[in-house]
């Protein structure tokens, strides 16, 4: 112990002479110096003057927002995948297991480089292909836009994700452990109505009344002006998590449908319930308490795998990194806020599900023994 104790300090000594060699010094004090380079995405907005700091807390934030649209996405369709894996027509099983045969044996990267591929094969602006109000071209996906800042937006959506928290929170609580549930379904509504609320407040404020509320992308020369863009980068890569994921999410539903025993079911239809209330109040909540640990586990996997978005020039958490080491030279440093930040957002991850995992599960019945 004390001979890895000499080598780790040998190599930091012989580390820092090198850097004060080169003329780099180690410390902290560069995250208040400007970047001088400029960010592709970020959900705020960002100038090259801007410190490394802010930098990067906005790549935090887009990782944040890429982890929590592919959970969600990969959590929709794996259900659905699930529930065709599991169900009894031959044609929906056989459709779920050539998807999850196809998007669970093919790397995730070669996946997000297929649909990056796509979306650079898109037309120009000028053939750009319109639906709903939208445009869609190799330039990115525009969508009608609300007519607030970005920072507004940023607000609204932190306001809601505020919200969704804060009616996890109640629902795991074990002071409403003895609540009725309907009472905690009351309590979760009202929480998430907060959240909503207070995200249409950040919205109203940030609107100018003399404006219209929404703006539509419209073509203008060789550009589309008006409405809101979603780069290929960023969209790809969504696409990339969601479908992947979702195989692996598939298999999860399945196994825990599986789980169910059968004889609780025909105990649910002996009581008189219909097909649906079987489903949603006795297969689906069991089901689930044999998912979840398995899921926490892929969850976290989906989180690391934001880091692709590096292969195609997505801003992410880990992008920002590598570029503020390539104009720093400040390795060490980066390296150890990289590792801070991951560990912060997995950990974090983990102890909200494991929280969840916890509340749902079937306590045992404790007995004692007479002396």
């Amino acid at each position: 112990m004390a001979g890895l104790l000499l080598l780790v300090l040998a190599a930091t000594l012989t580390a820092r002479t090198n850097l004060a060699t080169q003329g780099l010094t180690s410390g902290f004090d560069f995250l208040w110096k400007s970047t001088g380079w400029e960010m592709n995405f970020s959900l705020l907005p960002t100038t090259t003057a801007d410190p490394y700091w802010w930098y990067l807390l906005m790549g935090l934030m887009n990782t944040l927002f890429m982890g929590t649209l592919g959970l969600a996405g990969a959590s929709v369709l794996g259900l659905v995948v699930g529930l065709m894996r599991s169900g009894r027509n031959p044609a929906a099983r056989l459709l779920g297991t050539i998807y999850i045969e196809i998007f669970r044996n093919l790397p995730l990267i070669l996946q997000l480089f297929f649909w990056y591929a796509m979306a650079n094969a898109l037309p120009a602006p000028r053939a750009s292909i319109a639906f709903g109000g939208a445009l869609i071209n190799a330039r990115g996906l525009y969508l009608p836009g609300l007519m607030v800042g970005p920072g507004t937006v940023a607000l609204a959506v932190l306001s809601g994700l505020v919200g969704l928290g804060l009616a996890i929170w109640v629902l795991t609580a074990r002071r409403f452990n003895r609540v009725e549930p309907r009472g905690q379904r009351r309590v979760a509504l009202l929480a998430v109505l907060a959240g909503l609320i207070g995200a249409g407040v950040f919205v109203v404020l940030g609107h100018d009344p003399a404006d219209a509320w929404v703006t539509l992308p419209a073509l203008q020369g060789l550009k589309i002006d008006g409405g809101f863009r979603i780069q290929p980068e960023f969209y790809a890569l969504a696409i990339a998590i969601t479908t992947y994921g979702a195989a692996y999410v598939g298999e999860i539903v399945r196994g825990g449908f599986k789980s169910v025993g059968r004889g609780q079911m025909e105990a649910a239809a002996a009581l008189g319930l219909s097909s649906w209330h079987i489903f949603t109040r006795v297969r689906l909540p069991l089901a689930f308490r044999a998912m979840l640990p398995i899921l926490i586990n892929q969850y976290v996997w989906l989180i690391k795998a934001t880091t692709l978005g590096i292969a195609v020039g997505f801003s992410d958490f880990f992008m920002v990194i590598a570029s503020s080491i390539n104009h720093s030279g400040q390795t060490f440093e980066f390296i150890g806020i990289l590792m801070a930040g991951f560990l912060l957002i997995n950990f974090s991850l983990a102890a909200v599900l494991n929280r969840l995992n916890r509340a749902i599960a079937l306590k045992g019945h404790q007995t004692t023994g007479s002396a």
